[in-house]
């Protein structure tokens, strides 16, 4: 019977397509648990298959120590020492048991550790040969589909592709063949889960990869992919040769390319637009076929006004916001689309409003104020703070008009200032909390300590919607957030002072 145990392991080694090793070590796993059972679970136990004549050794295993503290698995060293003269600390002591007979009980728990660990080996095996294709675009025949989503069988594993990862009002049967991207590989106890998509943007741009020789060359590189599947989508692409038209080989010969790719993801419209390194122009490529008259950045917080042609709004939004919406998803800017008479519109009313503001501050009349806004100044602390020679070399301000202005904007702003000061300590406001955020306006700090927010930790506890509805002076949901995290930094900074 010895030497049908080697070759029983080196069938189902070979049928599993397992290093034998792995199989031997789950035998001697086996054994090891039926001799505990036996022997006392509370023992060390070591077992050893002879890999040439099947034979099986058994060990009884005590750690030498200096103090015992566990009588079943640590041995003094003075008892090692008789037992073993070059006995020391640290060092393992086995003792051989007799041979154990296995019984029925003990057998089927031995079968069944066997069973679980080739499974396990199995398992291991299939995700070592499967990870590598994480991320990638992978074929397969639909096995099993229901209201849930689709099984796929990827030749001996199974992948899942959730009813939410699949394209709107597609549908597939069992024995459909099947592309999708591998979202996820996952190995646990319960085995290795794939998981697929047909709707994320890398899909489309591993599509493209497989049907355009330049993408999987390099020598044309996809900057960026927006979806909305089922429906419409953007890919931006470049290319560092001049000789090369990015935009003219994704499409191919009267469509050929694009095509190939659209049928595939179930006549999803694609724009294929040139990237460039200039945001404004990305962005203008991005609103095609729209045309675009002047367009008005603030790179700070990524925000871009595009000013279009009265006729072109209903183009360059798209159905239901489509258009703009996926311009937005592909250049990562916030995106706010006007039509030209809208933006006089508003440029007027801002000019109104400003100029407003330095005839009631200032006390001067129209022409002086139009002249400041013109100038481009947004408050009077602006022309308080800047250079004498610099003001007066606006045209129709000589020396003695621009130190007027000067004066009259010091002294307002030194009066706004010791209003907002008494105002703000009276309302239990900290300073602190002032010279922490010195991109808010006064008006801001009054607002924040009306709100119960007095301190930069106050500040810190807020959520990026809370801090929009507080403050007067609009600022984008990107700025309240990079300023909350400014001061949420402090706690993990007095965290590691704590524990220093």
């Amino acid at each position: 019977m010895k030497p049908e145990l080697i070759q029983v392991i080196d069938a189902v080694a070979q049928e599993k397509g397992l290093n034998a090793e792995e199989i031997y070590a789950a035998v001697e796993e086996a054994i090891r648990k039926a001799a505990r059972v036996k022997y006392g679970i509370e023992y060390d136990i070591d077992a050893k298959v002879n890999r040439l004549t099947a034979e099986i050794d058994l060990f009884l295993c005590h750690t030498v120590v200096n103090e015992v503290l566990d009588p079943y698995t640590e041995i003094s060293l003075d008892e090692a020492k008789n037992k073993k003269p070059e006995a020391e600390v640290g060092m393992v002591l086995r003792e051989q048991l007799p041979p154990m007979n296995l019984g029925r009980v003990t057998a089927q728990t031995a079968k069944q550790v066997i069973y679980n660990k080739v499974r396990e080996a199995e398992r291991m095996k299939q995700f070592e040969e499967f990870k590598d294709k994480m991320h990638q675009v992978v074929s397969g025949v639909v096995k099993r589909a229901d209201f849930t989503g689709v099984v796929v069988d990827l030749n001996k594993i199974e992948a899942f592709l959730r009813r939410d990862e699949m394209i709107p009002r597609e549908s597939f049967r069992p024995g459909d063949r099947i592309r999708a991207y591998v979202l996820d590989i996952r190995n646990d106890h319960r085995g290795m889960q794939v998981l697929l998509s047909r709707t994320h943007p890398m899909f489309l741009a591993k599509l493209f990869a497989q049907e355009v020789p330049e993408i999987y060359d390099g020598v044309i590189e996809i900057k960026g992919v927006a979806r909305d599947p089922g429906s419409r989508a953007k890919i931006s692409v470049y290319t560092h040769d001049p000789s090369i038209d990015p935009v003219g080989s994704c499409v191919g010969v009267r469509g050929s390319r694009v095509q190939s790719v659209v049928d595939e993801l179930q006549g999803e419209k694609i724009d294929v637009i040139t990237w460039s390194s200039n945001p404004a122009t990305t962005i203008v490529n991005a609103l095609a076929p729209a045309e675009v008259e002047r367009v008005v950045l603030d790179e700070e917080n990524l925000r871009i006004e595009v000013i279009v042609p009265d006729d072109q709004l209903s183009m360059a939004i798209g159905r239901r916001g489509q258009n703009v919406r996926l311009a937005s998803m592909l250049t990562g800017w916030q995106i706010e689309v006007m039509t030209a008479s809208d933006a006089e519109a508003k440029r007027a009313e801002h000019y109104k409003k400003l100029s407003q503001a330095f005839i009631d501050a200032l006390d001067v009349d129209s022409v002086i104020a139009h002249l400041l806004v013109g100038e481009g100044f947004e408050n009077v602390r602006e022309v308080a703070e800047i250079d004498l020679g610099e003001l007066k070399a606006i045209e129709g301000f000589d020396e003695d008009i621009a130190q007027e202005l000067q004066n009259r904007a010091s002294q307002f702003v030194s009066q706004q200032e010791a209003n907002f000061k008494k105002e703000y300590t009276a309302l239990g406001g900290s300073e602190e909390l002032v010279l922490f955020l010195p991109e808010l306006e006064l008006n801001d700090f009054i607002a924040l300590v009306k709100n119960e927010i007095k301190t930069i930790d106050d500040f810190a506890g807020l959520a990026s919607d809370e801090l929009l509805e507080i403050l007067p002076n609009p600022i984008t949901e990107r700025k309240a957030s990079d300023l909350i995290m400014r001061a949420r930094k402090l706690w993990f900074k007095d965290d590691v002072v704590t524990s220093s």
